[in-house]
């Protein structure tokens, strides 16, 4: 995209000077169920829909680095999402799709099979920070992981010129119970963090900040959220030109994907959550989001059912082509109420960056558990404003149907025992000595300083399972305990 086209510095506006009116935003939809052939199916049918891009949700067992056999991984596989331990596994789940036509937000290594890496686009979350913040699902302690974080980088800037090689993400901080102002502030002081490590890595921060995204959360306070997209832009594009002394405008831009509030959602009343996920997307939009995902209704109490996905999309759809709203450039901007929101919160987020970097910076304040503290006590906060009824959550504390049946949700059939007889099969029929050599030459080479990317690679080429390399890794790096 030429210069031209570019916002004007700090992008208060924009990323882009005409936003939706030459692009509409990429409507993504996260999905994975309890098998890799019914999470096929449903990406192939939200394609059919119209979905412009999707994003992976993995199993709990998946994100831990456990594979499905694992005694650890039992009463788990597939519940929070797909299940992956091998390379066919990924095969499978991209089957029937092309992956140069359509964005995938997720990993890399095995579902690159068979392409063009530099014609894939899409991104990895790779943002291991934020899981010592708010969800839990870590594995090596931080300094390790941050190392794999920056070959992760170092790979991308080599190999895939189209793909954000990390999408930092404020959304499951938000989730946690941050406050608007702490999800800023914790997710580009990780940012920061990345790129510090980046610089010591000797690696070309041009290239990789123009292959950094970003991941909000769309939360209940409209004008707040609004202002707070905006204020997000600004801040990134002053740490980008005057902290790191960064004058090119693609490295400036805050780009970023936006997905309604999952903790905003609620069990009662159910249908209430159609409006609370419109309200929730358009700030998005008004706040100029790259790409949108839109929750289903039903994920207050189960992974959406094919209906609600498709209601959530419409919403997408609705607001883009019905609504008139994309034809305006940041139309709220001029507002007084968002100008002096947009302000308050650039103000109050680097105020609180700076603060973070003089206690010692983001990795010596999570090892401390100061952080996770800062977040404990937004969300008990917030949680005394609804019991005392101070907040008012339509049909749970005001507005309450007595008699109300709870939705138990969408049931998905369980296909662990499946699922575990495919894995035993795979690993029956590989050649075990191959894939006991890759995993002693990925030990040799976690003890040196190299780029551990392509020997992973190479691990699952030669059906390694995603569990044999963590186990393997661990021998070298151990576990993080809190």
């Amino acid at each position: 995209m030429a210069k031209n086209k570019f916002g004007k510095f700090p992008f208060e506006k924009g990323i882009y000077k005409n936003m939706y009116q030459d692009k509409l935003w990429t409507m993504r939809q996260y999905a994975g169920f309890s098998s890799v052939s019914e999470s096929n199916k449903r990406y192939l049918k939200l394609i059919k829909n119209g979905v412009s891009g999707l994003s992976v949700a993995f199993d709990l067992p998946t994100q831990m680095g456990y594979d499905s056999d694992d005694d650890m991984s039992f009463g788990e596989i597939g519940k929070s999402g797909v299940p992956i331990s091998t390379i066919e596994d990924m095969e499978r789940l991209f089957e029937n799709i092309n992956l140069e036509d359509i964005s995938v937000s997720m990993t890399i290594n095995s579902t690159a099979s068979g392409y063009d890496f530099d014609a894939l686009r899409g991104t990895l979350q790779n943002d291991i920070l934020k899981e010592y913040i708010a969800r839990g699902t870590f594995i090596f302690p931080v300094e390790h992981s941050l190392r794999l974080t920056s070959n992760v980088f170092e790979f991308c800037q080599q190999n895939l010129s189209k793909w954000n090689s990390i999408s930092i993400s404020g959304y499951h901080i938000r989730e946690a119970g941050s406050t608007a102002v702490q999800e800023l502030a914790f997710t580009f002081a990780n940012a920061i963090t990345y790129l510090e490590k980046a610089e010591e890595d000797d690696l070309d921060l041009i290239k990789l900040t123009e292959q950094v995204s970003f991941f909000f959360n769309a939360h209940r306070d409209f004008f707040e959220e609004v202002a707070k997209f905006r204020a997000a832009r600004i801040i990134w594009a002053k740490i980008i030109k005057k902290r790191f002394k960064i004058d090119n405008i693609k490295s400036q831009l805050c780009r970023f994907h936006v997905q309604t509030g999952g903790s905003t959602l609620t069990a009662q009343q159910i249908d209430n959550n159609i409006a609370r996920t419109t309200l929730e997307s358009l700030s998005a939009v008004f706040g100029g989001a790259q790409s949108i995902h839109t929750n289903g209704k039903d994920e207050a109490v189960s992974l959406p059912s094919e209906e609600n996905a498709t209601t959530a999309l419409r919403i997408q759809q609705i607001i883009a082509h019905e609504s008139g709203v994309a034809k305006h450039i940041d139309p709220l901007g001029d507002s007084s109420i968002i100008k002096d929101l947009t302000n308050d919160i650039v103000k109050e987020v680097e105020l609180k960056i700076d603060e973070i970097f003089e206690r010692g910076g983001m990795k010596t304040l999570i090892e401390k558990g100061e952080i996770q503290n800062e977040i404990e006590k937004s969300a008990f906060q917030f949680q005394e404003d609804i019991d005392s009824k101070k907040t008012i959550l339509v049909g749970v504390n005001k507005f309450i149907n007595e008699n109300e049946i709870i939705d138990s949700g969408t049931s998905f059939k369980d296909s662990s025992k499946h699922r575990l007889q495919r894995l035993n099969i795979f690993k029956e029929k590989r050649d075990n000595k191959i894939v006991k050599d890759s995993l002693n030459e990925l030990v040799n080479i976690a003890k040196t300083s190299k780029n551990l990317m392509p020997q992973i690679i190479i691990c699952v080429e030669n059906n390694c399972t995603l569990g044999e390399i963590i186990i393997a890794l661990k021998t070298v790096f151990g576990e993080y305990l809190e």
